[in-house]
């Protein structure tokens, strides 16, 4: 029935005989697909759909590069803005330095001010306490005077109310009188 097989080959045995590949037109299956394959491309290409795939692709390329090419555009005016902006913030900060330092100045000015006013305010409420110091003084001196002069003369009045009397009177008259007849 069988003869021996080759060594390492398993005998199978009561196994039917493999079948043929069923061919068409003397073309198995792998040659059909490859022939398949050959007539796609062929309609392909009588079709020219490389040519429509070319141009859809070169209208793609286009638009990308319209779409770099704005891109690139924007970022140059984004890089304008940029330095506009950044020179605008320079800007800014040396104005803020300048007015800071104008601030710092002014109001150095208005503390010497308040100082020299100060001390204007002070020297002119000394002298006007000096002066009315002294002139209460003067009105204090003048109060005693009259005080003193308003005594004296109550105690003049009083010494003589009580070292006079009417003889006294008299014979002080009569010396005066004589007093003004003599020539001195």
């Amino acid at each position: 029935m069988a003869e021996h097989a080759p060594t390492g080959a398993v005998e199978h045995v009561g196994a039917p005989e493999p079948h043929p590949e069923p061919t068409a037109f003397g073309l198995d299956a792998p040659q059909w697909i490859a022939l398949a394959m050959l007539l796609v491309f062929a309609v392909l290409l009588w079709k020219r759909v490389p040519a429509l795939i070319g141009r859809a692709l070169d209208k793609k390329i286009a638009s990308i590069r319209e779409q770099l090419d704005e891109a690139a555009q924007l970022r140059r005016e984004a890089e304008a803005l940029r330095a506009e902006y950044e020179a605008k913030a320079a800007a800014a900060d040396a104005e803020r330095q300048t007015m800071l330092e104008r601030a710092r100045h002014e109001a150095e000015g208005i503390v010497e001010q308040a100082k020299a006013d100060t001390a204007a305010l002070i020297e002119r409420r000394r002298r006007m306490a000096e002066e009315k110091i002294a002139a209460a003084e003067r009105h204090a001196i003048d109060e005693v005077r009259a005080r003193a002069a308003t005594s004296a003369a109550a105690a003049a009045a009083r010494l003589i109310a009580e070292e006079m009397k009417p003889d006294a009177d008299r014979a002080m008259i009569d010396r005066t009188i004589e007093g003004l007849g003599r020539p001195h």
